[in-house]
């Protein structure tokens, strides 16, 4: 018997996107998983798409509101609900993004494999920019991993038990019982991702990569920002003069 998977969709004022991400999950090959879609202070039709979907959908589908406004708060409230209900392997991607079918599957599989903490691959969805821009993306991306690697704060010397490596907060799966063992997300807005991905490092050496667990990521930060904005935010300087919600 398979242990019990929930995936996690925090959501904010997404209902132009949700429901492409919501016909994303439908079509994975391994549907053996309770979708949770946070809402998080929306005041669009955020809530009704998910509820709407959750009539038809292959797998059970819950919806509740997180109304404290962050990304790390409405993921930290889906998990622990989650966990609270069953939960043993948690997964999650974001309203804006597309996982590709295997996703689920080569998610539980990677936890099957080594329980810990899973991170796999992102690319750039292929509806909001040209080659041109999914190009510049991938460039954004590598350029983060870099950085993140060669900080000097991130290095195994700083107590960290297992050495960076990217972690996309919208492309991961973890253990329910290491989740609770790091304390969580924190519980602030944007971004999240380095400072979950060190508090797991200290923690444990089980972090792995899974090339197979592939989400398409929205590119809009790099329509708001540009490119040299969005540089900035994924080397971990801010949003400058531009606000944490590229909407």
């Amino acid at each position: 018997m398979s242990q019990a998977m929930w995936v996690v969709v925090p959501a904010h004022e997404e209902e132009a996107r949700l429901a492409q991400t919501l016909r994303a999950l439908a079509a994975q090959r391994d549907r053996d998983f309770t979708l949770l879609v946070v809402d998080n202070a929306s005041a669009d039709r955020t809530a009704a798409i998910a509820r709407e979907f959750a009539a038809g959908a292959p797998f059970p589908v819950e919806v509740i509101e997180e109304p404290e406004k962050g990304v790390g708060s409405a993921v930290d409230t889906g998990f622990r609900y989650a966990i609270g209900r069953g939960a043993a392997l948690l997964a999650r991607t974001d309203a804006d993004c597309l996982p590709r079918p295997g996703w689920t599957r080569a998610a539980r599989a990677a936890l099957a494999e080594r329980p810990g903490l899973v991170c796999g691959r992102i690319v750039a969805r292929r509806d909001e920019h040209g080659p041109l821009g999914r190009a510049g993306f991938g460039l954004l991306v590598a350029l983060a991993a870099l950085f993140g690697r060669l900080r000097p704060g991130h290095a195994r010397r700083k107590g960290f038990r297992a050495p960076y490596r990217m972690h996309a907060g919208n492309n991961m799966a973890i253990t329910a019982e290491l989740y609770l063992a790091v304390g969580g997300m924190p519980r602030r807005p944007s971004p999240t991702d380095r400072l979950f991905l060190n508090a797991v490092r200290r923690h444990t050496d089980r972090i792995a990569h899974c090339r197979e667990m592939v989400v398409e990521n929205s590119t809009r930060r790099l329509r708001a920002y540009g490119m040299a904005g969005t540089a900035r935010w994924y080397l971990d300087q801010g949003s400058g003069t531009h606000g944490t919600d590229p909407r």
